[in-house]
């Protein structure tokens, strides 16, 4: 399939193909952070996005989530639908950390008394901003097209908290993002991997995210390898090799 360029961010490039309602996401091993201000890469980074991100919503599609996946095409690249993307950035947040942390004064770690919703407005230029819904109108963006943000939003953590609990991992916060096919249909897009969420072992509380990227904890490109291999390997046999562990007195 012929490919043409279209895109280069941060972490990824976007190709146009021959059908003009499909598109090519390339992961790079390229990381930043801090609105670019740090930059770095590390080994098989675009492997794990791509190859995660294509599971996590072939397994949301499952479970009643549309999104714009088609399928895998290598271990760095996804096929999508073409969308018109909305200026909305939807963070979901189960437990205290990072921004939210610094917002409300909480300890990193505290167990929220219900999922938070951010709507943040996507624009690098302006850091992507945290904004109420009288900014987005002022922006054009519909209650009908924030409702269905917020709804997905909850619908995503629905999905994914319970899978990847099951894989002992704690989905702290994910970010998403939310796009219009060329019907009119709203459906998830974006990414879902280390880069966009943060995953926290459940036993130990070890990163097995970015942050440690953000924060030169150390062994990123382990972390990252950890989570892909949690999320591609069989719950049943995770949970087993714990309590293996846990017989033995522990790691």
């Amino acid at each position: 399939m012929p490919e043409t360029l279209i895109y280069e961010g941060k972490a990824k490039k976007v190709f146009a193909t021959d059908d003009a309602a499909v598109l090519l996401h390339r992961y790079k091993d390229d990381a930043t952070a801090y609105n670019a201000q740090k930059r770095g890469s590390w080994k098989d980074k675009g492997k794990t996005n791509a190859t995660m991100s294509a599971a996590m919503f072939a397994y949301l599609e499952a479970n009643g989530v549309p999104s714009h996946f088609i399928e895998q095409v290598d271990e760095t690249t996804i096929k999508t639908k073409k969308l018109t993307m909305l200026p909305v950035e939807v963070v979901v947040r189960n437990v205290a950390a990072g921004s939210l942390s610094r917002l409300l004064g909480f300890e990193e770690g505290r167990r929220l008394k219900a999922p938070i919703i951010e709507l943040c407005y996507k624009n690098d230029s302006l850091g992507d901003p945290l904004l109420n819904w009288h900014h987005f109108r002022e922006l054009g963006v519909s209650d009908e097209d924030l409702e269905f943000c917020e709804e997905l939003g909850l619908k995503v953590n629905g999905v994914l908290a319970p899978f990847f609990d099951e894989r002992g991992v704690l989905l702290v916060d994910f970010k998403i993002e939310v796009g219009r096919d060329a019907e009119g249909h709203l459906m998830l897009a974006d990414e879902i991997s280390p880069d966009t969420c943060r995953f926290w072992d459940k036993e130990t509380g070890e990163r097995l995210d970015k942050d440690r990227f953000r924060r030169d904890l150390g062994g990123v490109e382990e972390a990252y390898a950890e989570m892909l291999r949690r999320v591609t390997a069989d719950a049943s046999s995770i949970r087993s090799r714990a309590s293996g562990k846990d017989e033995e007195g522990g790691a």
